[in-house]
């Protein structure tokens, strides 16, 4: 019988610390699998370091979480996921929640993950409605409504005349950075647009 973590987090520059914190039987754990830079619009089965807890957890073992939403996708994907844990055996700790079983444990899960769910709809309409208020605000004024002279990365040079000047001075893309006081990377952006 092992105590087993799962912590994800959706980006590197996140850190899975502040999961490990939370998880007050963190002295109890023996196994960790993570998922660090996975998105949570991506099925708990198909992230690399669930899919190893998948293949190694045993009936009798006890799962730690630090949240609901870290166990799928969505609302169904977090009760196909903790449907197939329980049936398997494994005791499944969501850090604040306790224990969850069969039956009202589920049904809890299933609110908590629907409201999650719902949340990050409510997030991607949020955001969305952000960015065409922003492209009507730039088109009318040149401005977006938080006083941004574009969407996205400011312009810092004109990319037509990095490329040209590139092209002219067959210089190469570190003395086009130099000259124009630009990234490489940014050049090779410039210069690929301009292809």
């Amino acid at each position: 019988m092992s105590h087993i973590a799962y912590y994800r987090v959706s980006n590197t520059s996140q850190s899975i610390q502040s999961q490990k914190a939370a998880l007050t039987h963190a002295d109890l754990i023996e196994h960790e699998y993570m998922d660090e830079g996975v998105s949570g619009a991506v099925v708990a089965a198909n992230r690399p370091g669930f899919a190893e807890l998948l293949r190694y957890i045993r009936k009798g073992d006890t799962l730690h979480v630090y949240a609901v939403d870290r166990l799928g996708r969505d609302a169904i994907d977090v009760q196909t996921t903790i449907r197939a844990l329980l049936e398997k055996g494994v005791t499944l700790e969501i850090n604040g929640l306790g224990q969850i079983g069969k039956g009202v444990g589920e049904l809890i899960v299933a609110v908590l993950a629907q409201v999650a769910d719902m949340e990050r709809q409510r997030i991607i309409l949020r955001t969305t409605a952000g960015r065409e208020l922003a492209k009507t605000s730039l088109a009318a004024t040149g401005k977006t409504h938080r006083g941004k002279e574009s969407l996205g990365r400011p312009v810092k040079a004109d990319a037509a005349a990095v490329k040209a000047w590139r092209t002219e001075n067959t210089a190469s893309i570190s003395q086009a950075a130099k000259h124009f006081g630009l990234s490489d990377s940014t050049v090779k952006r410039y210069c690929a647009a301009q292809a």
